[in-house]
């Protein structure tokens, strides 16, 4: 590996078993004043006696500076044209449509399923915010489980290898458990989940107790489960930020890539790589869970066929999740109308969508100069967090939408998979995720968790109850972080959730 560069190391031109990845390890968008100009301003924090410039504009110019409530995550990027705000608008309103099964009198909005996890967007995405397992009730709208195998034959591996698939179905129950069916049609089962609690002891005494989950199909409505089929419960993650997020330069991610640790620091961030449905290309997964897409419009469209089984240009799956092993369901009507276009939801619906979900507001820093934040701000570096929790970046100069362009943002992610210790694997690869390996979240908007979405349940699986609990969940490549922070005495541990709050 290559010498660590100022802020960030340096890899190599990134390779896949199909060749040269065609990403650009320079930020070839700048010039050279202005990529000195970048390093200056994304160098790391090291006087905590103040706030950094801008910092409590997280997301750049787009930042909402609009009153903290319930809607603070819902607000348009501040910086997008009158005219884009209309597509926003419309955006929101088809983020939040209620689809209906086929066939309907209201066409245009029939196609629902037939098998399927939820009506609409805003049902999973409540508020535009953070899902949650289902505490205390049937509600499970937020959080679903995923299902996999890995690869059997040669010819799967090679599949794999060359980026063409993530992995391989359930052969009866598809890609996730789908909990609600069209009438007439049997739902696939309802996922249940138990925990087991595990004591952890932290400085000067103090024990805390993480919930260990176990989960399971309950009622399978097709049979069982293939013995290969792994289960990975999802909840959903924030909306905000999505569209700056995209415009992060490949180059800028790659630069803190350091899958052999060649550094030796115990932190091996590796890049995903995926292809491109649409160009077939490969490139950059920056978005879900384990970075498993590299578009903002590739995880909208990916989310209309597969959890609500509605078709787009971009997924022609008018059946969503059904698996030629479930016939009944394909024989299902479908809602595509020829007056209207070849899928359920037609251009330009898909566009709206992604729109919207491209220029949600990142919500500005509450406190980010008051002295308790800043000195957590200062543990939350000296902890080792920033290693892989990358305060800002700059977005490219040439984005698409103008309103991302050149950006300082501050997202808290270095976007990368990180091995995260078997306390929290899935046991589930995606592409070239592992199992033990996850995206590193962003941390933006954390702090509004309990007012816009009503719990305070974090990671993938909302199994942490609070910030102290996810923290101390982290493993492998975080143990060092995560045993500092044990370690610290209780105000530095409070400072340090302080902080976290303030994002």
């Amino acid at each position: 590996m290559p010498d660590r560069a100022e802020g960030g190391k340096l890899s190599a031109e990134p390779e896949s078993r199909a060749g040269k990845i065609p990403l650009s390890t320079i930020r070839d968008d700048l010039t050279d004043a202005d990529r000195t100009r970048v390093q200056a301003v994304t160098r790391p924090a090291t006087d905590f006696s103040k706030a950094e410039k801008f910092e409590a504009m997280s997301g750049g110019a787009g930042t909402s500076i609009a009153s903290v409530n319930q809607d603070s995550l819902s607000q348009f990027s501040s910086n997008i044209t009158f005219q884009e705000e209309e597509s926003f608008k419309l955006g929101n309103a088809l983020f939040r449509k209620l689809w209906v099964s086929s066939p309907s009198s209201t066409q245009a909005s029939d196609g629902l399923g037939p098998l399927y996890n939820a009506r609409a967007c805003q049902t999973c995405h409540l508020k535009d915010g953070r899902g949650h397992p289902p505490e205390g009730s049937a509600d499970a709208t937020s959080m679903f489980l995923r299902l996999a195998r890995a690869p059997k034959t040669d010819a799967e591996r090679a599949a794999i290898a060359t980026h063409e698939v993530l992995n391989f179905p359930d052969p009866v129950y598809g890609q996730q458990l789908q909990d609600s069916a069209v009438p007439g049609l049997a739902a696939e089962g309802h996922m249940r989940i138990g925990y087991t609690e595990i004591p952890v002891k932290l400085a000067g005494g103090e024990t805390v107790f993480l919930r260990k989950p176990h989960y399971w199909v309950d009622k399978p409505g097709y049979g069982a489960l293939d013995p290969a089929t792994t289960l990975s419960p999802r909840v959903t993650p924030v909306m905000s930020g999505l569209g700056l997020i995209e415009a992060i330069h490949p180059a800028d991610i790659i630069a803190n890539a350091d899958p052999d640790d060649g550094d030796g620091d115990g932190i091996s961030g590796k890049m995903a790589v995926v292809r491109d449905p649409q160009s077939r290309d490969l490139a950059l997964g920056r978005f879900g869970w384990k970075a498993q897409s590299a578009t903002v419009r590739q995880q909208a469209a990916d989310a209309l066929a597969g959890d609500i089984g509605i078709s787009s240009p971009d997924a022609r799956r008018s059946h969503g999740d059904c698996t030629p092993a479930q016939t009944a369901c394909l024989a299902m009507a479908d809602g595509v109308q020829a007056r209207l276009g070849d899928t359920e939801a037609p251009d330009p619906i898909l566009d709206f969508i992604t729109f919207y979900s491209e220029n949600l507001a990142v919500p500005a820093r509450r406190k980010a100069s008051f002295a308790e934040t800043l000195a957590g701000k200062k543990v939350f570096y000296q902890s080792g967090c920033v290693s892989c929790h990358v305060p800002k970046f700059v977005t490219r100069r040439d984005a698409a939408n103008k309103a991302h362009a050149f950006q300082l943002i501050w997202p808290y992610s270095d976007f990368l998979l990180h091995d995260m210790g078997e306390g929290l694997a899935d046991g589930q690869p995606v592409g070239v995720a592992s199992g033990r390996e996850w995206r590193t979240p962003p941390l933006w908007g954390i702090g509004l968790t309990k007012l816009v979405s009503g719990h305070t349940f974090f990671l993938h699986d909302g199994r942490a109850r609070n910030l102290t609990e996810a923290i101390l969940w982290h493993g492998s490549e975080a143990t060092k972080a995560r045993d500092r922070f044990a370690a610290l005495e209780k105000a530095d541990r409070q400072a340090l959730i302080t902080f976290l709050e303030s994002l």
